[in-house]
């Protein structure tokens, strides 16, 4: 089993996608400070003139079950949001300080794990794996 999940942010034509974790140093941004804060740093860089109307993104992830090197199932889920313009929480990791979910009125980073597991693109992709593989 094998799962790829990016951030999607549509000023950004649905960068960073797939190379989420990657994305500052893709860039050459280096602010000297983790990895997932260089990202949120660049991020916020990148949205620095767009107004937070404009600031739609969604977390994307795509599941694939695989045996003798070909995917027998595949499934998906996404969680629709906005990127904020300060971080907030402390729960999470990556962009979840700056993903803000209007439906839960937070941050993915000040959700506990449990309300995350519900929401979030994974428990989505998760379960609808679990389907199929019923």
């Amino acid at each position: 089993m094998a799962d790829d999940s990016g951030l999607e942010v549509d000023a950004l034509q649905g960068a960073p996608g797939v190379r989420s974790a990657r994305y500052a140093a893709d860039a050459g941004f280096h602010a000297d400070a983790t990895t997932d804060t260089n990202n949120n740093l660049f991020l916020l860089q990148e949205l620095a003139r767009v107004p937070e109307s404009g600031r739609g993104a969604r977390y994307r992830c795509v599941l694939a079950a695989a045996r003798d090197g070909a995917a027998l199932l595949i499934a998906q889920g996404t969680v629709e949001g906005r990127i904020l313009s300060t971080p907030r929480g402390s729960n999470g990791f990556g962009y979840d300080p700056l993903f803000y979910l209007p439906a839960c009125a937070c941050t993915m980073a000040e959700m506990d794990d449990q309300a995350k597991w519900r929401v979030s693109h994974r428990g989505q992709a998760f379960r609808a794996l679990l389907e199929l593989l019923a």
